[in-house]
């Protein structure tokens, strides 16, 4: 439209070779963290932190001071402090938000991007915030509104505007239930992202609503639950570099910059995840293995269950004295209480002698070496 130059409803961008293959790397490690299968306690600790993470990190970008330990309170039902109240509100509602998306994306259920369903996020981010709230739920505005310098189109465009969102979003990447490439998808989501957040359909919650239908976009392609806050939380942590590349793409109407940055963040956040459930499958392996070296060992009970304790619960990247061993955990501690070091350099002379154990400078380690000798090897390039 003539009136709104940087909304072009074409594809104004380019995806540069690095980004096409920081695409492929995010669909192939969302992969990998897909297959790999992970202990109960550990996929709840993952899942509940992704949604703790993406309700802090999008609020927080719209002045809620929150903290992750306040809104994991929330979480768990708990109430705040009167004068926290509206902010405890917008980051419940934000948790319900993710929590019911997640729930019936994961069930099968999708849509396409309407004015409805944006609608119906909308209302999920003003429930209840009352006065706090500079908006009706689910209405469109009818006002004229700046957000800093910018001049957000006038309140009779804006249902036509996000009509044509809608549409061009549909014929543009051709989404239809379960036949769109990833790499698409995470398109579609970064710019249906930014061009809600440039027409700026309601009052107030457009970040929070956007931010929302690319969380859902992306969770509809494949994106894993327990990577959901990936987006929202690098838009957090590099928020002043946010806000410079949505103001370079309106100044420019080019989106090239912002995919790449965004995707970017993406990427990284996807390999640390990545890293994550990697650790996870890791530590796992690494107990069983202590347990197989333990089963053709003939210790005296109460000997044989203090060497697998101390084997078990030393940590894997930390290098500790003799005097330190002895109150790693609670149950080592009382495992030693009463007895002489020498009983604890015994220990671990026997540990050493399995392999379990390696004797470094200033130390002890665990050697988990010895597991990862077997694992497969490849050449590594420049």
């Amino acid at each position: 439209m003539k009136s709104y130059p940087h909304m072009r409803f074409e594809r104004h961008w380019h995806i540069e070779s690095e980004v096409q293959y920081q695409l492929g790397q995010c669909s192939a490690m969302i992969s990998s963290i897909c297959e790999i299968p992970l202990r109960p306690e550990v996929y709840g600790t993952l899942n509940t932190v992704s949604l703790i993470k993406g309700a802090q990190a999008t609020t927080a970008i719209e002045g809620n001071t929150l903290t992750e330990h306040e809104i994991e309170r929330v979480h768990q039902g708990e109430t705040l402090a009167p004068s926290k109240e509206y902010q405890e509100i917008e980051v419940r509602n934000i948790l319900a938000a993710m929590n019911g998306i997640l729930s019936e994306t994961l069930q099968g259920a999708d849509a396409l991007v309407a004015p409805r369903l944006i609608k119906n996020f909308h209302i999920l981010v003003g429930k209840d915030l009352g006065e706090h709230f500079d908006a009706i739920p689910g209405h469109f505005r009818t006002d004229e509104r700046f957000v800093g310098p910018y001049k957000c189109p006038g309140p009779r465009d804006v249902e036509e505007l996000v009509v044509r969102l809608c549409e061009w979003l549909k014929g543009e990447f051709g989404y239809s239930a379960g036949n769109q490439k990833f790499r698409d998808a995470v398109v579609e989501a970064i710019v249906c992202h930014v061009y809600l957040e440039w027409i700026h359909p309601f009052g107030d919650g457009n970040g929070r609503t956007g931010r929302l239908l690319e969380f859902y976009i992306l969770l509809r392609a494949g994106l894993p639950d327990i990577a959901s806050h990936v987006l929202s939380s690098f838009y957090n942590e590099t928020r002043p570099e946010y806000y410079r590349q949505l103001d370079h793409a309106h100044n420019e109407q080019d989106l090239t910059s912002f995919l790449s940055y965004a995707i970017q963040g993406l990427r990284d956040g996807l390999q640390a995840i990545l890293a994550q459930v990697q650790g996870s499958q890791f530590e796992t392996a690494w107990k069983s293995y202590i347990y197989e070296q333990f089963a053709e060992r003939r210790y005296r009970k109460v000997v044989f269950k203090r060497r697998r304790t101390l084997a078990l619960d030393l940590p894997r990247n930390s290098v500790l004295t003799l005097s330190q061993i002895p109150l790693v955990t609670p149950e080592i501690a009382k495992n030693y209480g009463g007895l002489a070091e020498r009983t604890v350099r015994r220990d671990l002379d026997s540990l050493i002698e399995m392999g379990l154990v390696r004797r470094v400078e200033g130390g002890y380690l665990a050697n988990t070496d010895t597991l990862r000798k077997h694992m497969a090897k490849r050449a590594v390039g420049d």
